[in-house]
């Protein structure tokens, strides 16, 4: 009986060994026969690769959850760029190649910079990509008492599936400007010893006059108040303690709150996903996972031919407005002063001119991967797939890059081995992310990204093997011919 029980062990011993191994995309085990059927990026991959993206992976993470809205992107990646040697730029800033510098537009968007070796009128290289993300803000006059309950009421910043933002822990992040001049930075929520937040929802057992809502219309936009506190007192309202409290720990009045850029985020921290660990699950990856790779593929960069830049920039998911989104005229402006810099008197509009029009630009985000659940939704011939590499986006419509560019983008890919797809909308044309206001000043722009599932929810999902090639791909750019 004790060698069958010994056998039986060892059997399933090998089975699970086996079964680990299939997990290890790398590996032997899959056969030359289903490599061939398979265009995933993860068959391609060496020994050396593979640690390369694991190690990404963990910094993207570490990366990702530090900078949840565009003010915490800007701060936190000035100070990761600066140990890289980049520079805060100057009016007096030596523009030789090789340098390396920062430009902050209002603390809400930020470019990197590194000079090349050709002329800035024979163009320039450009990832541009958004930093803002879906989410709930504070209203101007946010406090309010209900039921003995102090609460917060929120507005949306982009497009969200309402229901989606109840019963998660919410994180409060951002800033409140005073009228003295002063700035208090606001984070609660994101370490374990903090209070979160939450929108919480009804019980089944008493939701009845709600069902036959439709999706859209579970929890209305109105309806996502924030509970902040809820101890009663007996000489003071719940209201008159938050007021209090707010006094005592920011030194800010409700008044206060009208100059505040305040937003609810999801508090949860970034995680694996998957017995393989092949994917990540976290917040903002619209379009962090872009931004984040510009980086990257910008502190590795040493000195190009021409003249590089990540243009990382904030209202992408409201329509690129106000003064720090992509409609704003100061990349533009950004360009004039590098080449005023170096030109000076001789400086003139239509040298500027020459720079944009010999520029070429990624438009970098992110997009709907095709979800196992409702594959449906997508023209599957022309649908991006987690684990395939980047997507070149052809959206039809008068939105796509010309064949000359995009016959450009597919060369320096193919030399750089990079895997990509395209990717095109099931029935429709429809432009995307910032590449509209970009070609608007007459450069060279495509529209590519990674596909990611749950896009616009609290907790999207990105293939690791994905995120690392898009920061492959921009280095690719950025040093292509």
């Amino acid at each position: 009986m004790i060698n069958i029980i010994m056998t039986f062990l060892k059997s399933l011993t090998t089975i699970a060994i086996v079964s680990a191994l299939t997990f290890i995309p790398s590996l032997e085990i899959h056969g030359k026969e289903n490599k061939a059927q398979s265009n995933s990026s993860w068959l391609n991959l060496s020994a050396k690769e593979l640690k390369a993206v694991e190690q990404y992976a963990d910094e993207y993470k570490d990366y990702i959850f530090k900078t949840p809205t565009e003010l915490t992107f800007v701060s936190e990646t000035i100070k990761r760029v600066e140990q890289q040697g980049f520079k805060r730029l100057t009016e007096q800033s030596q523009l030789t190649p090789g340098a390396r510098f920062y430009d902050v537009n209002r603390d809400r968007a930020i470019t990197l910079i590194v000079i090349g070796n050709k002329p800035l009128q024979q163009g320039t290289r450009i990832v541009g990509a958004h930093i803002d993300a879906p989410r709930l803000e504070l209203k101007g006059r946010p406090l309010f008492e209900k039921q003995e309950f102090a609460l917060f009421q929120t507005y949306i910043h982009g497009g969200i599936k309402t229901y989606q933002w109840v019963n998660i822990p919410l994180a409060l992040v951002g800033r409140v400007d005073k009228k003295d001049g002063s700035t208090v930075n606001i984070s609660v929520g994101f370490d374990d010893d903090e209070p979160i937040f939450m929108v919480t929802d009804l019980a089944p057992h008493v939701d009845s006059p709600h069902r036959k809502r439709t999706a859209r219309e579970v929890i209305g936009k109105e309806e996502l108040d924030v509970i902040v506190a809820a101890k009663p007192a007996l000489d003071k309202s719940i209201k008159t303690q938050v007021r209090e409290y707010l006094k005592a720990e920011y030194d800010i009045s409700l008044a206060d709150l009208v100059s505040a850029e305040l937003a609810l985020v999801p508090a949860t921290k970034p995680r694996d996903v998957g017995f393989d660990r092949s994917m990540i699950a976290a917040y903002g990856q619209d379009d962090k996972a872009s931004a984040i790779a510009a980086v990257k593929a910008m502190t590795a960069l040493k000195t190009p031919e021409h003249t590089a830049l990540a243009y990382l920039v904030d209202n992408e998911e409201v329509g690129n407005i106000n003064n720090t989104g992509a409609s704003s005229t100061y990349l533009v402006d950004l360009i004039s002063s590098l080449l005023y810099n170096k030109q000076g008197a001789n400086y003139n509009d239509y040298h500027l001119r020459q720079v944009l029009r010999h520029s070429k630009v990624i438009s970098a985000d992110v997009n709907p991967g095709v979800n196992p659940t409702w594959p449906n939704v997508w023209e599957l011939g022309n649908a991006p797939r987690l684990g395939y590499g980047v997507n070149l986006k052809l959206y039809g419509g008068g939105f796509n890059a010309n064949s000359e560019y995009m016959a450009w983008t597919r060369n320096y890919l193919d030399n750089a081995n990079i895997k990509w797809q395209t990717s095109t909308y099931k029935g429709k044309a429809s432009g995307g992310t910032i590449g509209s206001d970009l070609s608007n000043d007459n450069m060279e722009v495509v529209d590519f990204g990674i596909p990611i599932l749950s896009i616009h929810s609290p907790y999207a999902v990105g293939s690791k093997v994905d995120l690392y090639a898009l920061y492959k791909a921009m280095s690719a750019f950025y040093q292509a011919k």
